[in-house]
């Protein structure tokens, strides 16, 4: 028997510097209320000068690594759409930096479907023996593609990173991770997008705009794509599972929008309660929101051993796709910010 990837770590990290709702509104126009309202974030943290995104990564992942007790992997992937530097690849980067040279090491570019891209691609290793332990990590500083001066898209993204770390396992053993459905439709890329830095933009021959190397989002077509393509996503991952909806214990959905969110388990019929996110206190995070949610979840105590989780997200590209997940039993270990 093939073994399976089992989740047995988890951790997140958040950058020090809040930025509340009130403090937008002193140089956007905006308030509290409306940005509450529409999106169900109060707050945010932005990585501060001096700071990049491997460097959350690496702050995430040595919680991860704390809480599975373990010093080392053999794989680490990291799902970002805001590297380091355009080349190389930043996952190598945050091996080094834990420590782990040596080690198989790559990116995955599926905007906020990154984290489940990469815990597939992660569990893929485990699955072909390549690899005995692997780290997953969703790290984003989207506060550096943002433009700061756009009020529909920057009162909505902060920055943070999220881990866990899979092991070599059973089918039916807590922890296991699997199956996973995953899509894509490039027709749709400029809903979600920045047009400007590219090789598409740079061969054009034509100069880019300013707002150009801005990321943008039409908000209302996202909105709609998002809960079809997650509802369809989930329906054919529980199709495939033999599951019902009713025996899903917990949804933890990528963290774009609290209406979403709600959305989504309406048209699923999940009972809202069994959503777990924490969206209002750290935004849009992107490709680390569900394991910012799964940290932040698992330390409050609202995933219980044996769990049935349902991941699902929708990003860019556009991608979308779900997982399912056996909650296991995990060591507890206090959250650290800064």
């Amino acid at each position: 028997m093939r073994p399976v990837a089992v989740l047995c770590g988890v951790g997140s990290y958040l950058p020090p510097t809040a930025v509340s709702n009130d403090d937008l509104s002193q140089r956007l126009d905006t308030t509290d209320e409306w940005i509450l309202t529409r999106t169900g974030i109060a707050n945010r943290f932005f990585a501060s000068r001096g700071t990049a995104t491997s460097d959350l990564a690496v702050s995430a992942a040595e919680r991860a690594l704390k809480c599975a007790e373990v010093d080392g992997v053999d794989a680490v992937v990291l799902a970002t759409t805001t590297p380091d530097r355009p080349c190389p690849a930043t996952a190598p980067v945050v091996a080094a930096k834990l420590g782990l040279s040596g080690v198989a090491a790559f990116d995955v570019g599926a905007v906020c479907t990154g984290f489940l891209y990469a815990l597939s691609a992660a569990a893929g290793l485990i699955a072909t023996e390549t690899a005995e332990r692997v780290l997953v990590i969703g790290a984003d500083t989207y506060s550096t593609i943002v433009d700061p001066s756009n009020r529909s898209d920057a009162v909505i993204f902060g920055d943070g990173a999220g881990a866990v770390v899979l092991r070599a396992g059973t089918p039916g053993e807590p922890g296991a991770v699997g199956p996973f459905d995953l899509g894509s439709d490039g027709d749709h890329r400029d809903l979600i997008t920045i047009r400007a830095g590219g090789s598409e933009q740079r061969l054009s021959g034509a100069e880019p705009r300013p707002e150009d190397h801005y990321f943008s989002m039409s908000g209302k077509k996202v909105f709609q794509q998002a809960i079809v393509q997650m509802a369809g996503s989930v329906r054919g991952l529980l199709r495939r599972a033999g599951l019902e909806i009713g025996q899903v214990d917990r949804m933890v959905g990528h963290q774009a929008n609290q209406r979403i969110l709600t959305r989504l388990a309406d048209v699923l019929g999940l009972p809202e309660d069994r959503n777990i996110g924490n969206i209002r206190e750290v935004g849009n995070t992107a490709g680390a929101s569900i394991p910012i949610a799964l940290d932040d979840g698992h330390r409050r105590g609202l995933l219980s051993t044996g769990d049935q989780v349902l991941l699902t997200a929708f990003g860019g590209g556009l991608t979308w796709g779900s997982a399912l997940l056996t909650w296991p039993d995990l060591h507890h270990t206090d959250r650290i910010r800064s």
